[in-house]
Parts: C-alpha cells; structure tokens; sequence
C-alpha cells in the first residue's frame, strides 16, 4: 500500500498543465489525467473546459509519464515522434478553442453548442473552409471557381498572416481589409470579386451553425454591417474607329490566329473567349451559334446563347478552324477529346495569356492601352448600345440573367458620346 501510495504522490506530480487558454468566462487546457491507467500502462492526455465552474473532459491520446515528463520539462525535444505527438495534442488544443472563440464572445456558448460542433468535425478556420471548398470544386472539374476561391485565399492569407476564424470576420477586419487592398493600387472589382468569396464561405459556416446571424458581418437588407463594394466601370471599350484600326495592325502571320480569336470573340456577341476555346461544331445550328456560358452550365439559370454567324467569323473558322467538321470536335483545335477539367483549364488560360500579350502589343502600338479578351465583350456591348440594341437585346446576347449586370458594361460613357450628347442640350444665345 505505501508503496502505490508513493507511486500515486509521483505521477501527481506530473498532473501539470501543458497550456491553458481563457474567453468569455470559459477556460481550457491540456493537462496528464492520471487518475487511472489504462491496461498498457498509459494515460489519457486531455482538454479540460471550464465553465460556470462545470468541467467537462475531452480526450486527446494517450501517452507514458515519462513521455509527458518530457514535454512538459521545458527542455528541447528532440525525438522525431515527440514532435509530432506535441503538434497532434496543439492541434486538438486548438480545434476546442477555436470553437470557444467563436462562441463565448458572443456568450452563445453552452455545453451541446461545443459537443454538437465537435461531433461534427466542422471546419474552425476560414482557411480550411477555402481549402474544401477549392477541393471541392476541383473534384467537380469547376476549375474556374476553384482558381476564383484560391485567389481570393491567397489574398486573404496575405494580409491576415496568420490562420483565421469565423468569429474573427467582423465589419470592422472587412473595412481594414478593404482598406488595405486600396493601398495596394486594387480595383474595387477585385475587392469585390475577393469578398464575395468569402461571403461565399462565410454563408456555408453561417449554414451550418458555426457562427450565429448576430456574429454574420456582411449587410442584410441594409443592417449597418459591411458592404461589398461594387466593381468600378472601367473604360474597357474600343470605338468603330479603334476597331478598325485593331483589325489592321500588322502582325507577324504566326501571331495572326490570336488576334483572329479575340475578333471572333467580338463577333460572337462578345463571348468569354473560355467558352469559344470550348465551342464544338455541334454548336453551330445553321446560321447560329449556340452555347451556355461557363459561369451558369453549373448553376440554376441555363438558358443558352444565339449568335449569328458573321462572315468574319466565317472567314476565322475557315483559316483556323478543325478540317475534322464532325458535331463532337472542337471548332478551334486548342483542346482536345478525353483532356481531363484541371488539363482543359491550363490550355485555356495559357491561349487567353498569349492572345492578352498580343492584343496589348496592338494596344500599346496604337496608344490606346493594354487590351485584353474583356474588351472585346465590353466593346461589343458598346458598340451594340451606340447603335440602338436595346438593352434586353444586349443583355441576352452576352447571356446575362439580370439588366443590371449588363448595365456595368455600360456605365462608363466615352469622350465621344459625352460630346455627342452634350451637342443635343438646347442652347443658350449668347
């Protein structure tokens, strides 16, 4: 008896606490339960949480007195599998005071709120929810949204510099964020095109109870939270004249078939040249064209898209299209049968670099600026508004679902139209 009455005052000894954490009125830390071993001899390590003077005990590993005497001794650790056991136990550590975090400030915190959390294995950070998800979307071969939520996390890591979450998303860290962004030289388009991914995945923890309707930080129906700013009406439109003068740059005749692209990107009402890249011949329906956008083939609103077939673009099937004219090929022949989603997208991204590097060569040689693929769906919209296309017919003909989307394409008026309608005004005898 005196005996295991000795060994017991030992192993109390090594009864210490790893770490302790503290919120709210909620407290945890990691600490070497030795009430009772188990059959190998080994001890559970343990998160305890504190709350209302009510404990509860959430098991971690188990592990021998000597071990735990090793990582509790302050001396460096030097054994390969200690190290990694620490990290695990961190790990766990962490998860519960993520979780409190997101809970006690708020004082949502009760003991079935933590334990249904746990239960479900719920992502605590925003960054794991953007990983999922961009895994998620990978899987589903939307590589498109999947290179939209990467970049949008690579952004957000930058400036955070550390893992965040859920409760951590206030209005307040929006602003700053937003703030910074702008001290960057961003757009607000790309402001806008980053946080509407994370409200993105904001919404889903929201969905899942991760955090409550008080703790959600974008604006409902103008709450006082934080609002996503609109994109900004870029001047991304060329004029007849302009076009004209795009048309004819000389270019090296190898460089031809990429200018030759974005001009049959203008033609086709504008058309993503991503959804051009992927256009069969099966999609041509005697003078027309037809087609559902990338962005909405995953999505609720599928309604397809009518071009007609110009003679220019005609002209561009003809000297650069697929000889091999049966309905499952390609028209251009830039991908190919059996690619797999991740293949398709890289060979796409890769043709929009080189047609955006020639199209600013021609920009920048005729002093009109960097043109890239989005202006010839802006000039298309343009040139189509200054000729009287009503904006139904604009709006259908780039395959958007609301007028108000098309409306950003026409925002930003040129010098000529702003002359030209300042010409109109009755004037004044002086």
């Amino acid at each position: 008896m005196k005996k295991q009455f000795k060994i017991s005052e030992e192993l109390k000894e090594l009864n210490k606490v790893m770490d302790t954490f503290s919120l709210g009125g909620v407290s945890a830390a990691i600490f070497f339960d030795v009430r009772k071993s188990k059959n190998n001899g080994y001890y559970p390590v343990k998160i305890r949480v504190t709350y209302k003077r009510e404990q509860h005990y959430y098991s971690c590993m188990d592990m021998s007195p000597q071990e735990w005497e090793i990582l509790t001794s302050g001396r460096q650790i030097r054994k390969e599998s200690l190290i990694k056991t620490k990290k695990l136990i961190y790990s766990s550590f962490k998860t519960i005071t993520d979780i409190i975090e997101q809970l006690a400030p708020g004082k949502h915190f009760t003991w079935g709120e933590l334990n249904l959390r746990l239960s479900r294995g719920i992502e605590t950070s925003i960054n794991d929810a953007f990983r999922n998800r961009i895994k998620a979307l990978q899987d589903e071969g939307k590589i498109g949204s999947a290179n939209w939520y990467t970049c949008a996390l690579n952004s957000i890591e930058n400036y955070a510099k550390k893992t965040l979450t859920y409760a951590e998303i206030t209005p307040a860290w929006l602003e700053k964020y937003e703030k910074k962004l702008l001290e960057e030289g961003k757009e607000y388009t790309t402001i806008s095109i980053n946080m509407r991914a994370l409200r993105a995945i904001i919404n889903q923890g929201k969905a899942k109870g991760i955090i409550t309707e008080s703790q959600y930080p974008f604006v409902i129906k103008k709450n006082g939270k934080y609002s996503i700013p609109e994109g900004s009406g870029r001047k991304l439109a060329l004029n007849k004249e302009q076009l004209i003068k795009v048309f004819n740059y000389p270019l090296h005749p190898d460089d031809e078939k990429y200018r030759d692209l974005w001009i049959f990107s203008f033609y086709c009402n504008g058309a993503n040249l991503s959804d051009v890249l992927r256009f069969k011949y099966e999609n041509i329906k005697g003078n027309y064209i037809e087609w559902i956008r990338g962005k909405t083939e995953h999505g609720k609103d599928k309604g397809k898209i009518r071009a007609v077939i110009t003679e220019e673009m005609r002209a561009i099937i003809d000297t650069h299209g697929n000889p091999d004219t049966r309905p499952g090929n390609y028209i251009f022949n830039y991908l190919t049968p059996k690619l797999s989603p991740l293949q398709q997208s890289l060979i796409i991204k890769n043709t929009i670099h080189n047609v955006n590097r020639k199209m600013t060569v021609i920009g920048k040689a005729l002093g009109i600026g960097n043109i890239t693929t989005y202006w010839a769906r802006h000039s298309w919209a343009s040139i189509s508004r200054h000729e009287g296309v009503s904006l139904f017919g604009i709006s259908k003909g780039m395959g958007h679902h609301s007028l108000a989307t098309t409306q950003i394409y026409l925002d930003s008026l040129s010098d000529d139209e702003l002359i030209e309608n300042a010409a109109k005004l009755p004037r004044r005898s002086i």
